[in-house]
């Protein structure tokens, strides 16, 4: 039968309802890393512009530095680079890499839309592997693959005041990267209703809807609200 009349079979019922093949499964996960190197691309290619403008004299803010990699980048145009991290191994590991950069002022706390002390979270393998599991830190309750019970307690510093006082300082901020693994959700929803996005060049925020399904609905709202009000490139919510 020539290629050009044959059809596949119509689903049965059974094909439609019933458990996926493995070819099925295996599609379906290299669409999902195709699809996230795709983002990981856009997100560098991003980047890339944003450290093309920054300058000795800017202020970049690095919100979950964990290893540095983004704090690297930043520091490299000559840019004031703030890096915040909470989790006590990770910040270990930062100040060893950042030792003799002098632009570079490292913070070892978590960030949120209030002050205090907070349980930070550990990832359930983060024993076996704390390199690869610390950036999963969370001081957010009910993440996925997060151990409640593997916690330290660490400082808590409210951004909006960070915020205020750089830009009294400055003017403004050139650059915010935000990856905190859910904590994003309360600083970025006080951001919105505060107007505090305007002084801020360009801010990128990783949201983590993924690891909090209970948190859904309300970063479908922040989504929409941020949407409307701010263009993708004063505040981006696609990043990796």
């Amino acid at each position: 039968m020539s290629a050009a009349l044959w059809k596949s079979p119509p689903m049965t019922a059974e094909t439609q309802d019933g458990p996926k093949s493995q070819a099925e499964l295996r599609a379906e996960k290299l669409i999902k890393r195709h699809d996230r190197n795709m983002r990981k691309a856009k997100a560098e290619g991003f980047l890339a512009g944003i450290c093309s403008q920054l300058k000795p004299g800017d202020l970049a803010m690095d919100l979950g530095a964990n290893m540095g990699e983004i704090t690297t980048i930043l520091a490299a145009t000559g840019a004031d680079v703030i890096a915040f991290e909470p989790d006590p191994y990770a910040f270990e590991k930062l100040k060893k890499r950042f030792k003799d950069t002098p632009n570079v002022t490292l913070i070892n706390a978590a960030v949120g839309a209030s002050e205090g002390t907070v349980k930070l979270m550990r990832a359930e393998n983060f024993n076996e592997n704390p390199k690869g599991a610390s950036v999963k830190s969370t001081i957010l309750d009910g993440g996925r693959s997060i151990d409640a019970g593997n916690y330290v307690e660490v400082p808590l510093i409210d951004f909006l005041n960070i915020v205020e006082t750089e830009v009294k300082k400055r003017g403004e901020i050139a650059f915010v990267k935000m990856d905190i693994e859910g904590a994003e959700l309360d600083i970025l929803e006080a951001m919105h209703a505060q107007d505090k996005f305007g002084p801020i060049r360009c801010l990128v925020a990783e949201t983590h809807e993924r690891k909090f399904r209970d948190l859904r609905p309300r970063f479908k709202a922040l989504r929409q609200a941020v949407a409307e009000s701010y263009p993708p490139n004063k505040v981006n919510l696609e990043w990796i």
